[in-house]
């Protein structure tokens, strides 16, 4: 019976690859992505939820990381935070088009943590020559712990065996939720940290007085001396630092109470669950902080519905981007609970000034800084849009293969210039399915088609049947159980 079964999926699935077509209707794209059919670049990516970003450059590539809502979304039927004990890695170098390398094992890397959220990395090159890369992280609302490693996607290694910071250390004073660490480094390679959360008895509505600022030692995982408060009005939580123009520049989330008291006339109050901005050249003196406004709405305002607030600065490729999140895909997922995702918008920053123009959260995103070349090999894990995909780790830390399930599966891409004409298109491949390519939709003209039947890696190629140049979106559109996809490129004449 059960290879009666084999048999009919076998021809279930030739019938559905009949004619080198693999189909899927349009209207189970659109149901399953805001980014398969439409021009949207929000979220980052469509398969998961993902929150809290930061991010770091390494050799020309834009590393973001985030909190892994989606291990909490696999594990509870609400966003409680309380099963997530991994964080995610993404990269780019165009802006539009994104590298999924996976998670960090946060919970198995650092076994005596409680949770890991809202992720902040920094890097520095060390003394024997190499990159080094810190991770700090929310241990739950107890507390900071950090990882670190050689490259932008691990190994990751927990140096301290324990937290970096702590409720209850005597060094922190009167913050009773010391997480959602901001690091950055300056100009003379000296390493900075902010964290801070939550209210004591003596805490007022509107200045809690539970943010804080520190150094960090030489070695980037411990503090030296003095942490000092900043007085961040209506303050809440999700602390970032960033260092421009010789000033230091806080970014928080304001809480959601009643703004009753205000005491700066010259600066607007900030609106509920912001996230205003505070500047300064001397961080360690608290007096020396200046408010300067909110930079960043609710992302609920213009990304329904309402959601808690945190966000990340970043200069890339000559343009200042802010890093959020919202509630992209609720709708697209079989349940809604509060699960969120990372987007990215342009941001005006002057850096002489160091002023920041409100920004507010979309659907649209960010315009793509360059178009990708086909010509050189691309990791099947990068995706502009998806439908029914899934991964599993490579033999490689941060390489991840694309698995089929039987069901077909599609993958858009965004902006890929042919400037030459491609001959062939080759995959590494094992398992057994079919990968169609087409070029400007999913049912748009095909151009290579490659059918698997592999029990090892093998690289595969076929030819490309129709004369394509200029720039187009390509689609790999899918199908089969055991098909693993690891990366493509295309050859040209």
């Amino acid at each position: 019976m059960k290879r009666r079964l084999e048999i009919i999926a076998m021809l279930l699935l030739a019938v559905a690859c009949a004619n080198g077509q693999i189909i899927v209707n349009d209207s189970l794209l659109r149901a399953t992505s805001p980014k398969m059919l439409t021009e949207e670049n929000n979220p980052l990516v469509d398969f998961m939820f993902t929150a809290d970003p930061t991010a770091v450059e390494y050799q020309g590539r834009l590393y973001v990381y985030g909190t892994n809502d989606h291990e909490q979304y696999l594990n509870a039927d609400r966003n409680t935070y309380e099963k997530i004990r991994s964080l995610v890695m993404l990269s780019t170098d165009d802006m539009v088009n994104w590298t999924y390398h996976g998670t960090i094992a946060t919970g198995h890397i650092a076994p005596w943590i409680l949770n890991s959220w809202a992720p902040s990395i920094i890097s520095r090159r060390e003394d024997d020559g190499k990159w080094h890369f810190y991770l700090y992280f929310s241990n739950s609302g107890d507390g900071v712990g950090v990882v670190t490693a050689t490259s932008p996607v691990g190994p990751w290694k927990d140096v301290l065996g324990k937290p970096l910071i702590r409720s209850g250390m005597p060094e922190i004073g009167a913050c009773p939720n010391p997480f959602d660490p901001g690091a950055v480094i300056d100009e003379h390679g000296q390493g900075w940290i902010a964290f801070g959360g939550g209210q004591t008895k003596d805490s007022l509505a509107w200045m809690p007085g539970t943010a804080r600022v520190a150094k960090l030692g030489k070695d980037l995982t411990s503090l030296e001396g003095t942490v000092a408060e900043i007085k961040a009005p209506y303050f809440f939580e999700a602390s970032e630092l960033n260092y421009i123009n010789g000033t230091w520049v806080y970014t928080y989330s304001s809480n959601w109470l009643p703004r009753k008291v205000w005491n700066y006339a010259d600066v607007e109050r900030p609106a509920i669950c912001t996230m205003p901005y505070m500047t300064s050249r001397t961080p360690l003196r608290s007096d020396s902080w200046v408010y300067r406004g909110d930079y960043f709405r609710n992302p609920g305002e213009t990304v329904p519905p309402l959601t808690n607030n945190h966000t990340h600065l970043q200069c890339y490729g000559g343009k200042w981007y802010l890093f959020h999140h919202s509630m992209y895909l609720e709708k697209y997922f079989p349940r809604q609970g509060g699960f969120r995702n990372m987007g990215v918008e342009e941001i005006e920053l002057d850096e002489a000034s160091v002023t920041i123009r409100r920004a507010a959260a979309s659907r649209t995103g960010v315009r793509q800084l360059k178009a990708l070349n086909p010509f050189l090999l691309q990791q099947a894990e990068t995706t502009a849009a998806t439908h029914n995909i899934r991964f599993e780790a490579g033999d490689a830390p941060g390489n991840m293969v694309v698995c089929g399930d039987g069901k077909p599966g599609v993958i858009r891409l965004k902006g890929v210039d042919f400037m030459r004409v491609a001959r062939r298109f080759e995959v590494l491949v094992k398992g057994e399915g079919r990968i169609d390519v087409r070029v400007d939709a999913p049912h748009g003209p095909l151009i290579a088609s490659i059918d698997v039947r592999e029990k090892q890696w093998k690289h595969k190629r076929a030819r490309v049947s129709t004369r394509i140049t200029g720039r187009h979106n390509l689609y790999f559109l899918f199908e089969g159980k055991t098909l693993r996809f690891d990366n493509w490129m295309f050859l040209a004449e």
